[in-house]
């Protein structure tokens, strides 16, 4: 293979410990707050207004102090997001070391915590990620809709382990819930511009107040984010991998009496990218036992007469010459109405939604005219009501009752392509004339339509046994339907009718390979029940031990592709036992904070989407399958410290040991096809997964007097996040191992104490590490990839009103 970065990996994590050190071993003397902002756990977090404040969640969908809560948890706080600049879900994963989203663009986007919830490989639209996204309560049907910015958020919290009781819908690995600000009684404006390098540009601000005194109060949302792209395309001087976002979220909050309120949001989102492009990597020629590769990418490149560009990803160049895009609409409407009564609050969430996503890609990665058009545009479509009832006030018993019901449909439009290089390409054996006419121009069109109805009805007990010991009991019913259909067809190609009927069998044979025609539809009913037994016990009033045992479920799939002979339409349901112990801890006075967990988890039936490169073909075809068994098991460890209200650090990681446990029908690395297109990955780590993870954060302040009556400081922040090397092809091709990396992020600013003005100077990247996002082998012989952003800079202005 043609590239070695882990000498340059370990030089750039060696200059970002330093660049931390130095940061962090700043003295300040003693006057105001700074605040951690880098995640640990919830209870990690020092409110801005009371060191050692409670942060509360709604964790287990009342809300409580995130100390108090036993189940393994961390938060990102609006102050967080805006210390380290984050403004996407994708962004947050360097400060939650168990988190991990892995994107080739927005739609193919997988989110996994403990190394479970989803693979490496591409999204499939008939299979459901085992992590929930919620925003304000809502579930969000597909990972792409929770791509956009972040818009005027209150918090984010990441639950780690099942939540299946109390969040249900495919929450086997843990969930995300994202809270956004809640229109206010008083007028408030908050707002802020930044500019930096690469074009960088983005305007957000948020205005609220009341309408009717005390009665309906809105609040609006905006935020607008562009930047250039960080490669250049040579073929057509044009950037890609850029970045442009507009979004906008309205809410009204009416409290017609004291025990009723009715919120209503509404959000529109739309993103527009030149996005996504492949690098090129390196090469191979020869399988691992030394036998040779035939028709390797330096020979098909060689018959076309084409020079590719050098293998240097970091160069940050493009041959592309095939439109690519990534472009999507996100927007939907809920109503929340809660309803005090006294001993109990009843909580109705209505919501419908739709998702947008018309993508165009140069799948070959080159300047040749070979795979032109390959992308999946969806349309899709959720409603969902939930209706809960939960105790409120202190008693011997606490519950939370409620039921559900979900509806999905995701509309797939498939279109493929083949240019006027892809028969000597693909097929240089076949007669120049058959092969022409059978692929050069051909291409497919192809429809998919899952549907999912989802019923579940839940319930969950608290007994509080005493002011120490607690004993939690939860059970969840969920019944689905899921039914869908594929078909594909020609859309366009040459006539066959021209060549002798020996010809058009060839020719038809090739057609039939590179796309083939066909139809079906599949359809099958689901039950599942999941609960847990939580026991946590008080040693002292601020050290909390935990034990949990688990029980869950993720819902059938749908494999509405081409899909290979033998492979069934329908994918078994996943069955999830997860036992966990942890403790929770404050001491210092609660200005320090120490939470531990371990895990162990086992899946059965795990699913897996495969992602295969046709033979002969630069094609690919995606389909999901279940490994027999999986298991995930590791500790977390989350720090957090104060010793003065201007001084902050925090400090977590993570170690995850995730393994198939029985997978002998997996899919076959590259460099060993020449042995069979299966093997055995029993007993290998999981794709996807970092072993170690850990992050590292500090803040200062220091008084500077006062200036127009308003006292000045300043104040400077860093966050340091470090993940092991991970597999990014299913199959652990050895080619497709991304070496770790590590990224350090900086700011330093000035601003008055009430908030006024804020002005500060922000790098992402400070040390400019190259890093590999994704590594893709292929058959052919080609590596190419993904890699991270490079170091940018910036200047941003705050005001808060």
């Amino acid at each position: 293979m043609i590239f070695n970065s882990s000498r340059l990996q370990h030089f750039g994590v060696r200059r970002a410990l330093l660049a931390g050190v130095a940061l962090t071993a700043i003295n300040f003397p003693q006057t105001t707050l700074a605040q951690p902002l880098a995640p640990v756990d919830a209870s990690a977090e020092i409110a801005a207004d009371d060191a050692g404040a409670e942060i509360i969640v709604t964790a287990r969908r009342r809300d409580e102090s995130a100390q108090d809560v036993p189940i393994a948890l961390s938060v990102v706080g609006a102050e967080q997001l805006a210390a380290t600049g984050n403004f996407s879900l994708g962004q947050t994963q360097q400060l939650v070391p168990s988190l991990q989203i892995f994107s080739y663009n927005p739609r193919n986007t997988n989110i996994n915590i403990r190394g479970l919830g989803s693979n490496v490989s591409l999204t499939n639209d008939g299979l459901e990620n085992g992590v929930g996204v919620y925003v304000d309560n809502v579930h969000y049907g597909r990972v792409g809709q929770s791509q956009f910015d972040l818009v005027d958020l209150q918090q984010i919290e990441i639950l780690r382990g099942p939540q299946g009781t109390l969040f249900g819908k495919n929450t086997t690995a843990g969930a995300i819930n994202i809270t956004s600000r809640a229109p206010s009684f008083e007028t408030e404006f908050s707002g802020e511009a930044s500019v930096g390098d690469y074009g960088y540009h983005q305007v957000r601000g948020s205005l609220s107040g009341p309408i009717i005194a005390d009665k309906l109060a809105a609040r609006i949302s905006i935020a607008d984010t562009h930047r250039d792209g960080f490669i250049d395309n040579v073929r057509t001087g044009k950037k890609a991998s850029d970045y442009d976002n507009f979004s906008v979220r309205g809410q009204l909050l009416a409290k017609p009496t004291d025990t009723l309120s009715v919120k209503l949001i509404g959000d529109f989102s739309k993103q527009t990218l030149n996005c996504c492009v492949n690098l090129l990597v390196g090469s191979y020629s020869q399988y691992d036992n030394g036998a040779a590769l035939p028709n390797t990418f330096e020979q098909r490149v060689a018959r076309a007469g084409y020079t590719p560009l050098p293998f240097d990803s970091f160069a940050r160049k493009t041959d592309a010459n095939s439109h690519y895009q990534a472009n999507m609409r996100g927007y939907g409407a809920s109503g929340q109405v809660d309803w005090d009564l006294g001993s109990a609050a009843l909580t109705s969430i209505t919501a419908y939604r739709w998702w947008d996503w018309d993508p165009a890609n140069d799948s070959d990665a080159l300047g040749l005219s070979v795979l032109t058009k390959a992308q999946q545009a969806n349309r899709q479509r959720q409603f969902s009501q939930e209706l809960r009832v939960a105790s409120t006030g202190e008693r011997a018993i606490d519950y939370v009752a409620g039921l559900y019901y979900f509806w999905q449909t995701i509309r797939g439009y498939g279109a493929t392509e083949f240019g006027a290089d892809a028969p000597l390409y693909n097929v240089p054996a076949v007669a120049a004339n058959v092969r022409n006419a059978a692929i050069a121009g051909y291409g497919v069109e192809s429809y998919s339509e899952p549907t999912t109805k989802s019923y579940a009805a839940f319930g969950q007990l608290t007994w509080n046994a005493s002011d120490a010991l607690k004993v939690t009991a939860g059970l969840r019913y969920t019944y689905e339907k899921k039914k869908g259909v594929f078909e594909q067809h020609v859309a366009s190609g040459a006539d066959l009718s021209t060549l002798s009927p020996a010809e058009q069998a060839t020719a038809q044979a090739l057609r039939n390979q590179f796309g083939p025609v066909t139809s079906f539809t599949t359809a099958f009913d689901d039950a599942n029940v999941s609960g847990l037994i939580n026991l946590s016990y008080k040693v002292t009033p601020d050290a909390l031990v935990y034990a949990t045992y688990s029980r869950g479920g993720k819902s059938g799939g749908l494999n509405l592709s081409v899909i290979p002979v033998g492979v069934n339409p329908n994918v078994k349901p996943e069955t999830v036992n997860h036992f966990e112990l942890g403790a929770k801890t404050q001491f210092l006075d609660k200005k320090a904070t120490f939470n531990v967990a371990g895990y162990w988890t086992e899946v059965t039936d795990y699913q897996t989407a495969i992602t295969e490169q046709v033979a002969n073909t630069v094609s690919y075809r995606q389909y999901i399958a279940n490994a027999g068994k999986v298991r995930s098991r590791g500790v977390e460890a989350d720090l957090s410290y104060a010793p003065t209200e201007l001084i902050s650090f925090s400090a977590s990681g993570a170690y995850v040991d995730a393994t198939y446990r029985d997978y002998r029908n997996a899919q076959q690395g590259v460099e060993n096809l020449n042995l069979g297109s299966l093997q055995d990955l029993s007993g290998e780590r999981l794709s996807g997964v970092p072993k170690f993870t850990w992050t590292l954060g500090a803040d200062v302040a220091q008084p500077l007097g006062q200036w127009d009556s308003r006292g000045i400081e300043v104040y400077a922040h860093a966050d340091f996040s470090h993940r092991s090397s991970i597999y990014t092809a299913v199959s652990n091709s050895r080619y497709s191992l991304a070496p770790g990396y590590g990224l350090l992020n900086a700011r330093i600013g000035l601003r008055s104490e009430d908030r006024l003005w804020d002005v500060s100077v922000w790098a992402r990247n400070l040390t400019d590490e190259n890093y590999f996002v994704t590594l893709s082998p292929a058959n052919t012989g080609l590596i190419t990839g993904q890699i991270g952003d490079p170091r940018t800079i910036g200047v941003t202005l705050r005001t808060q009103l």
